[in-house]
Formats: structure tokens, sequence, C-alpha cells
């Protein structure tokens, strides 16, 4: 059962007085995700620690240090009060929203390819949208529609330089696009159904809970799983780069970046836009490819590029005018 929606200190953050701090909170929280990427290949590159094994390092620490800090803040220190109210919810938030997601995610590139897998989970906000109609009876118009079908194909141009028959595969790869629906399906329900619990506890709180248990789940179902139980106190016999690099995942790319992507997204007028952010997820990531790596983009790429961006900003810009032509009638 959903918590009611309390009126009190979280209503005064900025995020919910001031709904441009919110999206700026879910557009840093997007480019924390796409260069999560680039972190998790430094340590592949310079450990021995697989992509599952990389998510039990990332969330676990990420949750403990969101725990930390939750527990340094006088207004969030409390931890155990929704635990006790709203225990089963949060655990159950915990293993299939995070852990079970995440796990599916890099579970699925065992079997399906990575163009395949970043298309479909890309799809995440066409998830949130439905979630959102059938739960809160918010409507998905037209303007939303087109533009995420015009974004997906944006993504799909641009993860495949154009080549799109990629994305078909075989018989084989069924299993991993399985994998990757799942885990845009499981992250949409908990982005959309969180949210009252954050409403009424503050994201800090929340995000703190189910990131932690969502990372002991993934290390218990590692484990039992792949058979691979991370030793976290191993971490000073790793290799240095590959230390930085995990501490860099940890408390950028997931302490930081979950705090905001989760409690900007619940802070957000509309939720369904909020999400639209998530496109750019993997225009980011081509941007961070060009200023890091020497990466040249191709003909396609750049239009690919062009085709998300519009069709993101159409939205905002079709949403913006709306809200103000209702506003004046």
């Amino acid at each position: 059962m959903a918590p009611e929606t309390d009126t009190g200190d979280s209503k005064q953050s900025l995020w919910h007085r001031y709904a441009w701090v919110a999206y700026l909170a879910v557009f840093i929280g997007v480019l924390g995700h796409a260069s999560s990427e680039f972190v998790s290949k430094v340590i592949s590159a310079n450990a021995a620690i697989s992509g599952p094994e990389v998510s039990v390092w990332r969330f676990f620490l990420g949750g403990l240090g969101l725990v930390v800090v939750s527990l340094l803040i006088p207004a969030s220190r409390n931890l155990a009060q929704p635990i006790r109210k709203h225990g089963m919810a949060l655990v159950l938030f915990s293993v299939f929203g995070l852990a079970g997601a995440y796990l599916f995610f890099h579970w699925s590139l065992d079997y399906a390819t990575v163009p395949q897998v970043a298309t479909v989970v890309t799809t995440a906000p066409i998830f949130v949208g439905l979630i959102n109609l059938y739960a809160n009876k918010v409507p998905i118009g037209a303007a939303k529609i087109i533009s995420g079908l015009g974004a997906v194909t944006g993504v799909a141009f641009l993860v495949t330089d154009g080549a799109l028959l990629a994305l078909a595969g075989d018989a084989s790869n069924l299993i991993g696009i399985f994998m990757a629906i799942m885990c845009a399906l499981l992250m949409s329900v908990y982005l959309v159904l969180i949210k009252p619990y954050i409403a009424e506890f503050g994201a800090l709180r929340i995000t703190a809970i189910t990131l932690f248990l969502g990372g002991l789940a993934l290390w218990l179902g590692v484990g039992l799983l792949f058979g691979r139980w991370v030793a976290f106190w191993t971490i000073g016999s790793l290799a240095t780069p590959a230390i930085i690099a995990i501490t860099v995942l940890v408390l950028y790319n997931t302490t930081l970046t979950q705090w905001l992507w989760i409690g900007g997204l619940a802070a957000v007028p509309d939720i369904t836009r909020g999400t639209y952010l998530f496109f750019l997820k993997p225009v980011l990531a081509a941007g961070l490819a060009v200023l890091f790596l020497d990466t040249r983009l191709s003909l396609w790429q750049v239009l690919a590029i062009g085709v998300i961006c519009s069709a993101v900003a159409a939205e905002a810009l079709i949403g913006h005018y709306q809200s103000k032509k209702e506003s004046t009638s």
C-alpha cells in the first residue's frame, strides 16, 4: 500500500519548489549513467572483474555511501522510520526494482549484442509513460508518443551506426533481448511506484535504503547464480587504476548519480517527460567518447544525435506551450 503524500520537509526542498532544479538533477543523473560505461571499462581492463561483479561493487558500496551521507544529515538520519512503516514494500523495490533490473542488464550482455541491449534499455521512458498511465491515470499525449518513437529510432541508428539489421540478430539473441526488456520494465516500475515513498520520507533516505538493500541482493544473487562472491576487502590488492575507477564508479556514478536521478524524477512535475532525458544517455556517451577517447562519429551517428535531441526538445517545447496555454485559459 502506497504511503500518503507528506507536505512536510521534503516538499520544501529546492527540486520540489523549482521544476528546473529537478530536471537539472535528472540530467546530471543521466550524465552519470552515460559515463559509468567508460569507468566500468577501466575496471575490467585493469582487474579480472566481470560485468555482474562490477554491478555488485557499484551498488553495494554506492548504497553504503548513501547510507553514510544520510546518517550525517540530521533530517534524513532516521532510516529506521521508513523501514518500520513500509519495510516489505521497500525490500520488494530493492530486490526487484534495483537488483533485478541491473542483474538482467548485465546478464543480457552474455546473450545479446551491446547495440541490442543499449537500444532496448533506452526504451525505459516509454514503459514509464505506460506504467504512469495505469498506476496514476496520467494520460500519454500524442507529442510524447511521437517524440518517444522518434528518439528510440535515433538511438537505434546511433548505436548501430545505421546498420539497423544488426538489431535483428538470431534466435540465440532473443534471451538477451528479453532480459533487456525486463531491465527496462523493472526499472520503470520502480521509478513510478517509488515516488510517493520519496514524497513522504525524502529522496535521500529512500534512495539510500533501496540502493543498499538492492546491492546486498545483488551480492547474494551474483554469488548464488554465478558462483562469484565479491570480497570487498580485497580492493587494496587491485591495481591502482582499478581502485581509482571503482572509487569513481561508487561515489560519483552511483552514490551521487542515483540520488539525483531517482530523487529528481520523484520531484519533476511530469515523470514521463523527466525520463525522456534518458534518451540522451547514448548521445552523452558518444560525446564523452569524442572528448576523451578521440573517437570520430560517422555521418549516421551525427544524424542520429540530431534526431534524438530534436525529439526530446520537441516534446519539452510542446509540453511547455501546452502548460502555458492551460494556465492562461
